[in-house]
């Protein structure tokens, strides 16, 4: 590039010379003298600007250019911020830029796609594996029937129990996969509305309780709520959301309790539920929200459950603008929580709560 910007500088300047001179000697009064030295500096001034303008201003440009796409052909992005600091106005020189930002935009995309395809191959490897369990449980209870368990009464009867545990595994399954799918795909629309968190979160309580009890687990608010606690949301989505937090609780909780509880913090109402069970490792904190992710899946196994409940969790929350957050000590337990708008009350005002009374009085009109 060197050799090319001087070649091209001193045959301009030559010329340039050669026409100078070739002039000047038309006038009469003009001598050699005169003509040599006009000559001399008109092709002196010639080279130094057309060598200066070519190398400096175009082919140190250039040159900069194949820097570029060398170094992005390498996947070298490292010199990203000198690039997002230069703001001149040179032309070849926002050409560079534009090359910049078009390679930095591709790779981004091929490194996207590359991610999504893991992760397609990943899913699809999981779903495979998680639906074979049922599918293979139901068919060894129906064949060995079949082979002729089915004479003994009591074996029959044991068998088809399994086997329709197994389908009611597989069913759940299904539907928590379509739920996912949907609200990914928009189908499900949130229906938002203002209503009383606390009696959803008691049905909660209430449903699972008997649940916690089998594993000698107490489920209960963390202090009285007398008043209630309005929200703006998805009452039904929230439901599932609470629903599946606390049944991952028990799920995780050896001994000890859960607790439920609600705080107003401005416009905003954290709901949390806080569990004493086996905790999460710092590491897999940031992938418990992923599709079948399990701390450890051979005892996940026997707890039951599609590896999928946290996944709904993450996605009916982002949904409502909101997500969900974990803080987890191993050994001493998890306490997940997430926030909602405050709702408006039954006085009007979007306080949060409302006098007891009227919320009574209220609850006895509807």
């Amino acid at each position: 590039m060197y050799f090319k910007s001087r070649v091209v500088a001193l045959v301009l300047a030559i010329m340039v010379a050669i026409v100078t001179v070739a002039f000047l000697s038309l006038l009469p009064e003009i001598n050699e003298t005169i003509m040599l030295v006009a000559g001399l500096l008109s092709f002196a001034s010639t080279y130094l600007l057309v060598y200066v303008t070519f190398e400096f201003l175009v082919i140190r440009e250039i040159s900069e250019i194949y820097n570029v796409l060398n170094r992005m052909r390498k996947k070298d992005f490292s010199f990203i911020e000198d690039f997002e600091s230069t703001n001149s106005n040179h032309p070849l020189k926002r050409i560079n830029r534009e090359i910049y930002k078009y390679g930095v935009n591709k790779h981004k995309e091929i490194e996207d796609l590359k991610r999504l395809e893991a992760f397609r191959r990943e899913f699809l490897a999981d779903v495979s594996h998680e639906l074979k369990t049922p599918v293979f449980a139901a068919q060894g209870f129906v064949h060995t029937l079949l082979d002729g368990a089915i004479d003994d009464k009591k074996v029959r009867r044991k068998f088809l129990k399994r086997a329709a545990k197994s389908l009611d595994n597989l069913d759940k399954l299904i539907q928590d996969l379509l739920t996912l799918s949907q609200i990914e795909t928009g189908e499900i629309k949130m229906h938002f509305e203002h209503f009383n968190i606390v009696p959803l979160a008691s049905e909660v309580i209430d449903q699972l309780e008997n649940k916690a009890e089998r594993k000698d687990l107490t489920i209960r608010f963390d202090q009285p709520y007398n008043s209630p606690i309005f929200v703006h949301a998805d009452a039904d989505r929230i439901y599932r959301v609470i629903t599946n937090l606390v049944s991952n609780a028990i799920k995780y909780t050896e001994s000890g309790e859960i607790l439920v509880g609600f705080e107003v913090e401005g416009q905003k109402v954290q709901v949390y539920v806080k569990d004493t069970g086996v905790g999460i490792p710092p590491e897999h904190l940031s992938r418990i929200f992923e599709r079948f992710f399990r701390v450890e899946k051979s005892r996940s196994k026997e707890m039951g459950g599609t590896g999928l409940g946290l996944a709904i969790v993450k996605h009916i929350l982002e949904a409502h603008n909101t997500k969900v957050s974990v803080i987890s000590t191993v050994g001493k337990g998890s306490t997940f929580s997430f926030k909602l708008p405050i709702g408006q009350g039954a006085d009007g005002l979007e306080d949060g709560t409302v006098d007891t009374e009227e919320f009574e009085e209220l609850e006895e009109e509807n």
